[in-house]
């Protein structure tokens, strides 16, 4: 068979077999990712073209999972409001990060022992 490719995804879940969430995968790192560049859940959202309300409940998810959280919040004031990464989620950015390479690297090396 011509043009055969290998494709998949990984994500980290927590909680028991039975009853496992999602704790990090793809979109969650590009939240975060966009929540250290913006400082703000809020643009976070739009530049993903999610809901506010979706963006909140992914950090909320993540930082119950998390021993520690990930994402802080600051009430708005005279300077506003705003978010950042603690160290606790760029811990998790970094190992994901890493993983998600880690992966790519075995789907690679899957491609080329495919038969032709």
């Amino acid at each position: 068979m011509k043009n055969l490719r290998i494709n998949g995804r990984i994500w980290l879940e927590a909680g028991t077999t039975d009853n496992a969430e999602r704790f990090m995968g793809i979109g969650r790192l590009e939240l975060l990712g966009h929540i250290q560049r913006t400082g703000s859940i809020n643009q976070a959202a739009k530049a993903m073209h999610m809901s506010y309300k979706r963006a909140w409940e992914l950090v909320h998810s993540m930082n119950t999972l998390a021993s520690q959280p990930m994402v802080v919040t600051q009430t708005g004031g005279e300077k506003g409001g705003g978010a950042i990464v603690t160290a606790e989620g760029e811990k998790y950015i970094a190992y994901y990060q890493s993983l998600q390479e880690r992966f790519q690297q075995f789907l690679s090396s899957e491609l080329t022992a495919l038969p032709r």
